[in-house]
């Protein structure tokens, strides 16, 4: 009878093994009731999913959109795709203010930022932090009511490490800052290892850097469970504000990051114009299209910057070309900074150079140059300039 009674709760234990890990790589912070209010008694929604090219994709966003307008029929949702291929959260940082913040009250926010700020920015911990901390402290003082989710996806390099027991470090830094802030975390990433390890799942049919429908469809019900717990403790009606704290975990985060249109740098070597992307090597992505940048492809001609804030770099475009920029900043050093990326080869790459991030809060002056030095791999000495990032 004790053998029966033990092989049964054996039994019982195993089959239930995979909803406890998956419940223990969901991680439930705060409260959810403002979105869900909103969505239920309100019946309108706006919801915002920022994050590079896995977001900007066709996978875990509109399934996640699905259900909602599932779960809340009667609901008129507004979707907001603010997903750019190949950004970091040092980018999402700066660009969250105009591509999520300026389209109105935003009720549910989803992030995902891990797999660039490994691969891509190849980021050290610092950035990691800065980055993501800009964006949760930004959103949440700008919008106290706003509900926020941050799911971390995977990579190969960062699926080997999770095997070995440890957290790769994009996910630990960013894990840091949501606990901090008391924000949820979707922790796919583990998900992924632990299911591979146990033998339910593998890379390939996980999709890879990025997933496909069943690797998704794993990221979004993870989702779902996270927001059915959390919708399901009974609060009031009335909207209440999530509280920030006092204390930054670093004190030069971008939580006030925004763009500053590189027009005001035009003269006669420095054009604000639309590159002729047809006519210049390197393949361009359709998100870009129409926009004008502020392009130089002359070495030694230089512009001027006036800001105001605590940190200037420059969102750009890096492609085969690209070159090394010089920058003085209030009439200090000249310092080098190499636009040039390893993925410029065949691509112009968008990413965010930072020029500096420790200034006093105030009115500042930059000048900047092209150098006649170049990267050995490029191409040309050429700058184009999405906008210049500053934290105001």
């Amino acid at each position: 009878m004790y053998f029966i009674s033990s092989f049964f709760i054996l039994v019982v234990f195993l089959i239930f093994q995979p909803v406890i890990a998956a419940e223990k790589n969901i991680k439930l912070r705060g409260s959810y009731s403002n979105s869900y209010n909103q969505f239920n008694i309100n019946k309108t929604g706006r919801v915002a999913f920022m994050g590079g090219s896995i977001t900007q994709m066709d996978g875990y966003r509109p399934m996640v959109s699905n259900y909602l307008k599932a779960k809340f029929i009667e609901t008129k949702f507004e979707f907001i795709n603010a997903g750019i291929s190949s950004t970091c959260s040092t980018t999402g940082a700066f660009r969250l203010k105009e591509h999520v913040l300026d389209k109105g009250r935003v009720d549910l926010f989803f992030v995902e930022f891990a797999v660039n700020d490994d691969q891509d920015a190849a980021h050290a911990k610092r950035e990691c932090v800065r980055g993501m901390e800009g964006i949760i402290r930004h959103a949440r003082t700008a919008q106290p009511e706003m509900d926020i989710v941050v799911t971390y996806f995977v990579n190969p390099r960062m699926l080997d490490q999770l095997k070995e027991g440890k957290v790769p470090m994009p996910i630990a830094a960013h894990e840091e800052v949501l606990k901090h802030y008391n924000v949820s975390s979707i922790f796919l990433a583990q998900e992924v290892a632990d299911q591979i390890s146990a033998g339910k799942l593998t890379w390939a049919k996980f999709g890879g850097t990025h997933p496909k429908p069943a690797g998704n469809t794993i990221a979004s019900e993870m989702i779902q469970k996270l927001l059915t717990k959390a919708w399901k403790v009974n609060s009031p009606t009335a909207k209440s504000d999530h509280k920030i704290p006092k204390f930054l975990i670093d004190q030069r985060s971008y939580y006030r990051g925004d763009f500053l249109s590189p027009k005001s740098g035009l003269n006669e070597s420095w054009s604000w114009s639309v590159p002729e992307w047809k006519k210049i090597p390197g393949s361009f992505r359709n998100t870009f299209a129409g926009m004008k940048l502020l392009c130089c492809e002359t070495p030694g001609k230089e512009t001027v910057v006036k800001f105001s804030g605590s940190a200037l770099g420059a969102y750009v475009l890096a492609g085969p070309d690209a070159g090394v920029i010089e920058v003085s900043v209030d009439g200090g050093a000249w310092k080098s900074y190499d636009l040039y990326h390893r993925y410029s080869r065949g691509l112009h790459y968008p990413r965010t150079v930072m020029f500096t991030t420790d200034l006093k809060s105030s009115d500042h002056t930059a000048r900047i140059r092209m150098s006649k030095k170049s990267n050995k791999a490029s191409k040309g000495s050429c700058a184009r300039i999405l906008n210049f990032t500053v934290n105001r």
